[in-house]
């Protein structure tokens, strides 16, 4: 790597840091280290939940898969942006409103016990379980993109890349919390936008502009410039489903709770669109451009940046399809402006990754320290518990990134079908029908989280490819309505839904 480029990086990882020591200043209680003290303007929730929930899929998994199947993929696109819209729409106000009158609310599981009145705990102990499990995963995802990033920029091994990328993500989370991680996403959700803009431009000057990208890109496999061709309609649908994963996403509708006031939603609904809108198309941009360009230029000049390519059907291609727009940062650009761009795709990888850590360890320490172990427990205490879960849920989410071959939006799409699946109809139930019940919402989780698993890992072929997230979705669904309406909710739960309705409408 150039000089100026690693200084250029370096800078950005400081002032990550920086932020981490300013913030955990800042941090005093658990309130504060889980949801900032619900002080959140729009703008910086709204880039906040964009930058925690696009990660390095967004910079170098949605890339890879355009680059390596043509616009077929994009249907992906098409399905988040319409369910981000919608979240923002449906669920943002109602869910800040509700966990506030719901005893003051700070996590999810501690929502859902709240919301039910669930003495028992047992809905906030499966519900921790199933966000310590997928989470994992979803991590595990952006540990692989850390790894990639710093394997290819700075030539080390992967296993390598994989820790030191682990220690740098963990950090800043570790010290600062919640108010670290959304005032560093703010910074890296703006860096992202910029980069997914400049990029696929510059890329198409060099190119000679669209029409010669569509041509190159037509001469390697005309399949590509089709969104339909060749693209089943199991296939369409399982990417449209991406959009159904947004209403059960701890990491990203925190940022609702979080908000200083439920006016605010719609300024952040405007801001986190748009910046969705934007990021994706610049991500397809990217990709499709990246085939194009790649396809033309000399083995010889690419081996000096070190970038790897095969040849299929004569066809000169990427090795790994994922490392396209660090291919464009690397060739395009000047090193400092490459550095900005790798600092650009990390921001993507630590934005998610830092939110996750935090949501699992708010788990650890509210949802099992707390409900289970120590309710005496002080605000000093929980934090420190859930700084130590983060270090600890790192770890293991490194060792089940180990494996090299592992792909960012494979991970990704496991841990994303397991939280829609097994949240988001219980969420959104929760927050509109007053007849939900604790043991519908409870048989409903475990049927998503099962359905997931089952269908994913063992289940292959025909109806059987559709994406987990579809069934999984449909089957909560139908299971907790049938299950509440054998019941009827407590006396009190209904009181408090309709006390959630009134300040709705204050």
């Amino acid at each position: 790597m150039n000089t100026a480029t690693f200084i250029t990086f370096l800078i950005y990882l400081i002032g990550m840091l920086i932020i981490g020591l300013v913030m955990y200043r800042r941090t005093h209680d658990l309130s504060d280290y889980v949801l900032g003290g619900r002080g959140l303007g729009p703008a910086v929730a709204a880039l906040s939940a964009g930058a925690s929930d696009m990660s390095g899929w967004l910079m170098l998994g949605l890339p890879g898969a355009i680059y390596a199947s043509g616009l077929g993929e994009s249907w992906l696109a098409v399905g988040l942006a319409i369910g981000a819209y919608l979240n923002w729409q449906f669920v943002a106000k109602r869910l800040r409103v509700y966990t506030e009158v719901a005893n003051n609310s700070i996590t999810i599981p501690d929502f859902l016990e709240n919301r039910f009145k669930d003495s028992s705990h047992v809905l906030r102990i499966i519900s921790a379980l199933v966000i310590l499990l997928f989470f994992t995963f979803y991590t595990s995802s952006g540990m692989v993109a850390g790894a990639k990033l710093f394997e290819a920029s700075f030539g080390l091994s992967y296993q390598s890349a994989l820790w030191i990328g682990t220690v740098v993500i963990v950090a800043y989370t570790f010290l600062g919390g919640f108010l670290a991680v959304v005032w560093t996403d703010f910074i890296q959700g703006t860096l992202m936008l910029l980069a997914l803009i400049v990029v696929p431009i510059i890329a198409l000057n060099q190119i000679g502009g669209w029409g010669e990208a569509v041509q190159a890109v037509g001469n390697i496999d005309a399949g590509h410039l089709n969104m339909i061709k060749g693209v089943g309609a199991i296939a369409i649908i399982s990417s449209i489903a991406w959009g159904l994963g947004y209403f059960g996403q701890p990491h990203i509708i925190v940022r609702f709770m979080a908000l200083k006031s439920a006016k605010d939603v719609p300024v952040a609904r405007f801001i986190g669109t748009t910046w969705m809108i934007i990021g994706l198309y610049g991500a397809i941009f990217t990709g499709f451009v990246g085939l194009a360009f790649i396809s033309t230029q000399d083995v010889a000049v690419l081996g000096q940046f070190g970038i790897e390519v095969t040849s299929e059907s004569g066809i000169q291609m990427l090795a790994d399809p994922e490392k396209i727009f660090i291919a464009f940062s690397q060739i395009l650009f000047h090193p400092i402006v490459a550095g900005i761009l790798l600092a650009a795709i990390l921001s993507a990888i630590m934005s998610t990754i830092d939110s996750q850590l935090l949501v699992s360890s708010s788990a650890v320490a509210e949802d099992f320290y707390k409900a289970i172990f120590r309710r005496e427990a002080t605000d000093k205490e929980l934090v420190w518990v859930g700084r130590f879960a983060t270090l600890v849920i790192a770890v293991i989410a490194a060792i089940v990134a180990i494996n090299p071959e592992s792909t960012v939006l494979d991970l990704v799409g496991y841990a994303w079908a397991g939280f829609g699946a097994s949240f988001g109809p219980i969420i959104i139930l929760s927050l509109f029908w007053k007849r939900t019940t604790r043991n519908g919402a409870l048989v409903g989780i475990l049927a998503g989280a099962i359905t997931v698993i089952v269908w994913g890992d063992f289940l292959s072929g025909g109806i059987f490819d559709l994406y987990e997230i579809v069934p999984g979705f449909l089957l909560n669904l139908i299971l907790t309505v049938i299950v509440s309406l054998m019941g009827k909710p407590a006396p009190e739960v209904e009181s408090e839904f309709e006390q959630a309705l009134v300040k709705l409408k204050e």
